[in-house]
């Protein structure tokens, strides 16, 4: 923690101001997430500042953290202008943030992290909604009539270059499975907007696959991006957003 030293408190005392908050810190990150490893945070503000429960900056370094089923090899944040409870955490109540964070920093997800989170339901639902949301723009193919509203079970993602690939399998009412993949081109069309190209929707190899028109994602005016790159194997996202308590 890098702290002033006015002469009302004590080093002892600032001390035991940055075990208690940095404690509070740790505490409150981890039960917004299932797991994470190699937690590293460090606290910059004044004593005064962070009596009144303000901490103008807390710099943030963890790897192998999973957020509600979403895997994160490597994250690199930094919040500032933070406002908490410090009153009642000194009185033993868990940190709470009194007001929305600015935060700004990079994440990291393997081709791995993905693959594993195609387990979680927020990840493998939004998958299967953002299909169905492409295919009621287009009415023109029997295809299209039939993969609308199936239940798709996801099995495996592949990152390359600016493109990724999914695979899975269709579920239809007589319970027989086909395979699906689904193909797309990745750009970032602006901070809040992702543009997804060369859309392509296929079920059988044999079969032609069913090409979409370009499609925009709008992430919302919380998250503002910077750089959105895909190699292989690799998704690395920089920018910012803000924490909402």
């Amino acid at each position: 923690m890098v702290v002033e030293a006015p002469k009302v408190l004590q080093p002892k005392q600032s001390r035991i101001i940055s075990t208690i908050l940095t404690r509070a810190l740790e505490l409150w990150l981890k039960s917004q997430t299932e797991q994470v490893e190699a937690l590293q945070l460090q606290i910059f503000g004044g004593k005064r500042q962070v009596l009144t429960g303000h901490i103008p900056c807390v710099s943030l370094t963890a790897s192998h953290a999973i957020y509600q089923g979403l895997h994160l090899s490597q994250i690199q944040l930094e919040g500032t202008s933070i406002r908490i409870n410090f009153n009642q955490i000194l009185k033993g109540k868990p940190l709470r943030l009194l007001e929305p964070v600015p935060v700004g920093g990079q994440l990291l997800l393997l081709e791995r992290d993905l693959q594993a989170s195609l387990r979680s339901p927020l990840l493998s639902t939004a998958l299967t909604d953002l299909v169905n949301t492409w295919l009621q723009y287009d009415q023109s193919t029997n295809l299209t009539q039939q993969l609308k509203n199936q239940q798709i079970s996801w099995q495996q993602i592949k990152l390359d270059t600016d493109r990724l690939t999914l695979t899975g399998t269709l579920t239809g009412t007589t319970y027989q499975t086909i395979p699906l993949v689904v193909s797309a081109g990745i750009q970032l069309a602006a901070q809040s907007l992702v543009r997804l190209t060369s859309l392509k929707i296929q079920t059988h190899p044999e079969q032609p696959p069913l090409n979409l028109d370009d499609f925009v994602i709008d992430l919302g005016s919380e998250v503002k991006l910077q750089e959105l790159l895909l190699t292989p194997g690799k998704l690395l996202c920089r920018g910012s957003l803000r924490v909402i308590p």
